[in-house]
């Protein structure tokens, strides 16, 4: 508050923060036992707020506010019309221009004054930095709120000590969110540079008191020598690329790779687990597919396994606009 994750469409590029896959797959096994229960289609919707809203959309653009920001991005998903006149949008403070490939370079146009590469942000009285960057994104997806608040609620009501473990973290506001409401966080990321501005975001936020590791770390590698350790976690946050490269020519393949990550993070749940949470931005599937990924990986654990998408609600004519598929297991 996002990459094919073509995002020419929605997920972050997250060229700044890939994360890589082994030199060699895992090969995944699927889980035995009764099938947790169902809950689907699910679909989580954030509306706007003094702090964040997709004001209009249309003819391959969005317009959205954040803070004192009116900002102009392409989304590839808005093919209808805008609702609001071009004068409206006219009034933008920001517009990303140039190069909409995710891998590409592209740049912002400040058409009023221009601005910093920073600004001041907040979610939920969590204070933290948006950023214009090459890539379009400005550090906050704010879809991901409905995951934020659920994962807060988990975290409230286990009245105990918990662990949360959020992979592929990015600027960690998930990671803010969960030491707020009383969890000892481990946040991985590959990117040093997305690490820097998360710790930022910490200091922003005035919560630099609470517990979080931040690790700057190959995301399915940290899992995996997690599982040879003994070490465990309550609630585990995936939110992987559809394909990313490592600085050493390493390949994650969505479809390829997840499957195993999948299977490693149920062996890191503690013996008191709350859930796994997982959204998928830009692939050539639907929300079944991870639903079916997910409920195979959890056989024998019982709980439910919750599946759909993630939309934002449009303040201009009320449309939602989707930003990426879900699954999450929860224990209950």
């Amino acid at each position: 508050m996002k990459p094919s994750r073509d995002k020419n469409r929605h997920h972050r590029q997250r060229t700044e923060s890939r994360e890589r896959q082994p030199s060699a797959a895992r090969t995944s096994r699927r889980g035995t036992g009764p099938l947790p229960d169902e809950r689907l289609p699910l679909i989580l919707e954030v509306t706007p707020d003094e702090n964040y809203a997709l004001l209009d959309s249309g003819a391959g653009r969005k317009l959205e506010q954040y803070g004192p920001y009116r900002i102009v991005r392409p989304e590839g998903q808005a093919f209808w019309q805008p609702a609001w006149d071009e004068a409206e949008w006219e009034k933008a403070d920001a517009v990303f221009t140039g190069d909409t490939d995710e891998e590409g370079m592209g740049r912002w146009r400040f058409p009023r004054t221009p601005l910093g590469e920073t600004w001041s942000m907040r979610h939920d009285g969590i204070a933290y930095l948006g950023r214009f960057t090459s890539f379009r994104h400005v550090g906050v997806f704010p879809e991901q709120a409905s995951h934020w608040a659920h994962m807060a609620g988990l975290i409230e009501e286990a009245r105990r000590p918990v662990k949360v473990l959020n992979l592929f973290g990015y600027t960690g506001l998930a990671s803010l969110v969960a030491a707020r409401a009383g969890a000892q966080v481990t946040h991985v990321d590959a990117s040093k540079k997305a690490i820097g501005w998360a710790r930022e975001n910490q200091e922003m936020a005035q919560l630099s008191d609470r517990p979080i590791r931040w690790i700057c770390e190959d995301a399915v590698k940290f899992a995996e020598r997690e599982a040879r350790r003994g070490n465990a976690y309550d609630i585990i946050l995936l939110d992987p690329p559809a394909y990313g490269r490592g600085p050493k020519g390493e390949v994650w393949q969505l479809f390829e790779h997840l499957p195993g990550l999948v299977e490693t993070c149920r062996a890191i749940l503690s013996q008191k687990p709350l859930a796994v949470v997982l959204t998928a931005y830009s692939i050539r599937a639907s929300f079944f597919a991870i639903h079916t990924l997910m409920r195979d990986s959890f056989a024998g654990m019982g709980g439910r396994v919750e599946s759909g998408e993630l939309v934002i609600r449009e303040k201009s004519a009320g449309r939602a606009l989707s930003t990426s598929l879900f699954s999450r297991w929860v224990a209950r």
